[in-house]
């Protein structure tokens, strides 16, 4: 099986998982080349057991023909959606000195880096830093490229500090591209999203305020839309408007985790390919010219292909779990209790990435970006 037709890429990725399982229908569905590969700098979490975090960035990017250096901003035995895990957090000072050792020894020149959860404000700004130093020593436009999930919360509810919703909005400046959720993107716009002249609003401020380039709303549920999960995405134009378009996918009735850290890793892959394909990396930022309308952006097309990939793999995975389910509720019976009951319905949730790595590299694209009228 050929790789995709990303260039090539070094990533550095920084982040790690944290939070409890929610639905599918309620989660984020929250995801490369040069002239064809990529090297990519991924800040993210890791756990021993399971994909979430580094553990499925990782693997989804190197998947994709992405060179991934991976800097866990956690390790934990398992996903916190177990109810029960161990582990240790990594402080500001452990990541910067992680970096400083790559800088060291000449490891740094990375393409992308991709950051998701992490643990507290000064952690934040510890990436935030390192973002910064790879941006100053970026060899022309387009050279480095940064795409930041603000993980915070969810479902109307923060789960860090509230000093670290300052200390990313202090960062968001930086930001190449952004991958929030519709709470997060509330947070960061100030706009309360209960419609799409809302959304629209809430998308050009962060367009307008924060000059993003290229922003992903990864879960909104828009009205009347009760079986349907929406993601949002614009690229803007040189006089920061925004070019809005949107893809409906079914909702799975089923409860994942890693599935944001997915979303993101598949991005930045596919993102990249896209670019690469427009012509567009030796451009700031990637940005297509003004005259490109919603539906033909590289982002669109990017994640035609990452929600492709992603509902291919998840409806693999609920329909191994349905039959996991079956056998372990049967073997476990009234006695096993509660807690073993959904430590194994947990675990038979987890996401089935290795076996379905042909719908990574080859997705069949049935869901196309629409334009989206405010």
């Amino acid at each position: 099986m050929e790789l995709p037709a990303v260039p090539e890429t070094r990533v550095l990725a920084i982040a790690s998982h944290v939070g409890a399982v929610t639905p599918a229908s309620q989660t984020n569905t929250s995801g490369i080349l040069r002239d064809a590969q990529a090297n990519e700098a991924l800040f993210c979490g890791q756990v021993v057991y399971g994909y979430v975090g580094n553990t499925m960035a990782v693997f989804v990017m190197q998947a994709l023909g992405c060179e991934v250096a991976a800097l866990n901003t956690v390790q934990y035995s398992n996903h916190t959606g177990y109810g029960q895990f161990r582990g240790f957090k990594t402080s500001a000072a452990q990541i910067s000195e992680v970096y400083e050792g790559l800088k060291d020894s000449y490891l740094d020149d990375f393409d992308v880096m991709l950051s998701g959860y992490i643990p507290g404000a000064e952690a934040v700004k510890a990436v935030g830093g390192i973002a910064a130093d790879l941006k100053r020593r970026a060899k022309g436009p387009g050279s480095f490229f940064w795409v930041l999930d603000p993980v915070m919360g969810d479902e109307g509810r923060l789960y860090v500090n509230e000093d670290v919703v300052p200390a990313y909005k202090g960062l968001l400046h930086m930001a190449d591209m952004i991958l929030p959720n519709q709470f997060e993107a509330e947070i960061l716009s100030g706009i309360k999203i209960d419609s799409l002249p809302a959304l629209k609003a809430a998308i050009t401020t962060l367009h307008v305020k924060y000059h993003i380039p290229h922003i992903i709303i990864t879960s909104l549920r828009l009205p009347n839309t009760p079986k349907t999960l929406t993601v949002v995405g614009s690229t803007f134009r040189s006089d920061a408007s925004s070019r809005l378009f949107r893809i409906d996918i079914p909702a799975i009735d089923c409860f994942f985790s890693g599935t944001g850290d997915m979303f993101a890793a598949l991005t930045v892959a596919r993102f990249r390919e896209a670019a690469a394909t427009e012509g567009l990396c030796g451009s700031r930022s990637w940005v297509s010219e003004d005259d490109i309308e919603a539906v033909r952006l590289p982002l669109a097309k990017a994640a035609e292909k990452v929600l492709a990939s992603m509902c291919a793999v998840l409806v693999k995975t609920k329909e191994r779990r349905d039959r996991e389910l079956v056998r372990v509720e049967g073997a476990i019976g009234e006695e096993g209790g509660e807690k073993m009951l959904h430590l194994k319905r947990t675990k038979a949730a987890e996401v089935q990435l290795v076996r379905n790595l042909q719908v990574l590299r080859e997705p069949r694209i049935e869901f196309f970006a629409q334009a989206l009228d405010g």
